[in-house]
């Protein structure tokens, strides 16, 4: 094994019998080692950082919720899709109470519409319109928009635009 590989297996900071994880990555040390190689090891390697599209997803969501916070006045609108199911929830982050929600699963939507993989724009529109109107029946009119980390497009646009039309503020 040549030096430089050697060296990219540790870290300087690190004890030289310890492994290293790097954030998904986790590199296993080699117990062989001459000491040519062991002093390789003290200078520092540039490793590619391996981070999956949900530790992403979770960093804009954290991004997001620095700004975005649900008060008993307008509580935050918060969305969550995942592969199958498309949730929704209004939220008092004073209380730490969850106000209304509405998703996929309820017996309404689900009964509706038949989709196999995912929920469609199509059914998105529909729990738009369901958490729209659990809201204005409770008497809540304004909330902020919580997309949860997801890009403001397709399903997470049409559940918005929906919601708007029924009656929501944002």
């Amino acid at each position: 094994m040549c030096p430089a590989a050697a060296a990219c297996l540790w870290s300087s900071t690190a004890p030289f019998s310890s492994s290293v994880s790097l954030r998904g990555t986790r590199l296993i040390p080699i117990t062989n080692v001459t000491p040519l190689l062991q002093s390789a090891a003290t200078f520092p390697c540039i490793v590619a950082k391996t981070v999956t599209r949900k530790q992403n997803r979770d960093a804009r969501h954290q991004r997001v919720r620095k700004k975005v916070e649900g008060t008993p006045e307008r509580p935050r609108l918060s969305v969550f899709r995942s592969n199958k199911h498309l949730y929704v929830q209004v939220i008092d982050d004073t209380k730490m109470h969850t106000l209304a929600s509405a998703s996929t699963m309820q017996k309404p939507i689900s009964q509706e519409f038949d989709y196999s993989s995912a929920p469609t724009i199509e059914v998105a529109k529909k729990v738009g319109e369901a958490i729209a109107k659990s809201c204005l029946e409770k008497g809540i009119s304004k909330v902020a928009f919580d997309r949860g980390g997801y890009p403001y497009h397709g399903r997470i646009e049409a559940l918005a635009n929906s919601a708007r039309e029924n009656g929501l503020q944002f």
